[in-house]
């Protein structure tokens, strides 16, 4: 296992869709994409969407597929995982998607002020012991607020009653705009929802799929922080 992580870590080195900077980046040091990234690397002026937590990429790549029109960057810790969604990006030929590894707690030094659109947040850690980890906590959303335009979505899908549940109080504290809310997402899906829409939210990331296998029910809301 050692051995695949390490052959994965190395060719993804050669790969121009992959970003690995420092994981313990200094502060003081600028991120040569940052505010850049339309120009130097998508070279277009399309909404940039970050998967935040992407483990193996499925939504980031998934989502690049239905929407060509937008840039789609997936952000993960663990690079072994990256490589699945980063090597099928370079395989289809995706010009609309990248992936930085890093954790999330360093994401505005990755991104300039207003430079985000949306967030997406699969199937993140519930994080049970320390709730101010979650990624939707209040320390998290703080960050994300200095990195989105105003009125900037993000998208949360998760099993976790938990996460779920410390996610909408989290909503009703703060007055975030509640665009979508459910607690049974493919039990309430509007027919007449938009088939874009519904394809996205029917992708399913490798956890999910797990997940649904056990018997979970699969839990979805969009807000917005002003």
């Amino acid at each position: 296992m050692a051995k695949n992580k390490l052959k994965r870590f190395a060719e993804m080195k050669s790969w121009n869709n992959v970003f690995e900077p420092t994981l313990d980046p200094n502060p003081q040091d600028v991120f040569p994409l940052k505010g850049k990234w339309r120009t130097d690397y998508f070279k277009n002026d399309n909404p940039i969407v970050l998967e935040l937590g992407c483990g193996k990429g499925e939504y980031t790549v998934g989502l690049a597929k239905h929407y060509p029109n937008k840039n789609f960057i997936g952000v993960d810790i663990k690079g072994s995982r990256m490589f699945v969604g980063a090597k099928e990006a370079l395989d289809e030929n995706l010009p609309n998607v990248a992936f930085l590894r890093t954790k999330v707690d360093f994401i505005e030094q990755y991104f300039l002020e207003n430079e985000v659109d949306e967030i997406w947040l699969t199937f993140s850690d519930p994080q049970p012991e320390k709730p101010k980890k979650r990624l939707s906590s209040r320390p998290f959303i703080e960050r994300y607020q200095r990195i989105l335009k105003n009125g900037g979505l993000v998208h949360l899908k998760t099993d976790s009653d938990l996460l779920f549940e410390s996610t909408e109080e989290q909503i009703n504290e703060h007055k975030y705009e509640v665009l979508e809310l459910t607690w049974d997402l493919y039990k309430s899906i509007p027919a007449d929802l938009d088939p874009t829409i519904r394809d996205i939210l029917h992708i399913k990331t490798h956890y999910e799929q797990l997940f649904t296998a056990k018997g979970s029910v699969i839990k979805y809301c969009s807000f917005r922080i002003h």
